[in-house]
Parts: C-alpha cells; sequence; structure tokens
C-alpha cells in the first residue's frame, strides 16, 4: 500500500492543489518560460566550469610533463657523474693496493732484533 499524500485524500481520484512533480506545464506560460531560461543559464554554467575544469587539467598534465622531462635529465646527469666517481674510486682504490703491495715487497729494512731493541732500551 502506498503512504498517504497530504495533498491527495484519495476517495474520488482527484488531487488537491499541487500537480503532480512530472506533470508537462504548458510551454506558453511565463513560470514555463521562467524556469526554462534559470534551466539555460545553469546549463551554461555547468558547461563552462567543465570546460574550465579540463583546461586545468590539461595545464597540468602539460607542467607535469616538463617537469618529468627535467627530472629525468637529472638522473641521466647524476648517473653519469655517479660513473665517474665510481671510476674514480675504483681507480683510485687500485692504485693504492698496488702502491701498498710494491712497499710490503721491497721493504728492505733489516728486523729489528730482540737484543738491539732491548739494548736501546737500557740506554735510555
Amino acid at each position: 500500500m502506498a503512504p498517504k499524500r497530504p495533498d491527495y485524500d484519495g476517495s474520488d481520484g482527484e488531487s488537491c492543489d499541487k500537480p503532480p512533480k512530472r506533470a508537462r506545464m504548458d510551454k506558453d506560460t511565463d513560470e514555463y518560460l521562467k524556469r526554462r531560461e534559470r534551466n539555460n543559464i545553469a546549463v551554461k554554467k555547468s558547461r563552462e566550469r567543465s570546460r574550465q575544469k579540463a583546461k586545468e587539467t590539461i595545464e597540468q598534465v602539460n607542467r607535469l610533463r616538463a617537469e618529468n622531462e627535467m627530472l629525468e635529465q637529472k638522473v641521466q646527469i647524476l648517473s653519469k657523474e655517479l660513473s665517474v666517481l665510481k671510476d674514480l674510486f675504483l681507480a683510485h682504490a687500485g692504485s693504492v693496493a698496488q702502491s701498498e703491495s710494491a712497499i710490503e715487497t721491497t721493504d728492505t729494512r733489516a728486523p729489528i732484533s730482540d737484543h738491539q731493541y732491548s739494548s736501546s732500551k737500557q740506554k735510555q
């Protein structure tokens, strides 16, 4: 059973003062023309907002693409810099290792014997 509407008594099948919501209005009335005008204005505003939002979105996409390209170039530069620094480090580390091994193999100093060490201690 449908709920009772306050503007409808239901006994004789006729409604009271208000027409149903979906009732068609006469297209020649002032009320209809005012509603159409308000609707047309609302539609124009809505479409303008939609166009503006699309424009802002496109601008943001373009800004982000430009920023992305800039960041990708920076990554490439930093990667090259890292590669150069790694090569320098490895070259330096290699030369240090070679010089240390050369020093170890060419060390001609005579080892200090316990006797010499202890005698120099006693002289002091």
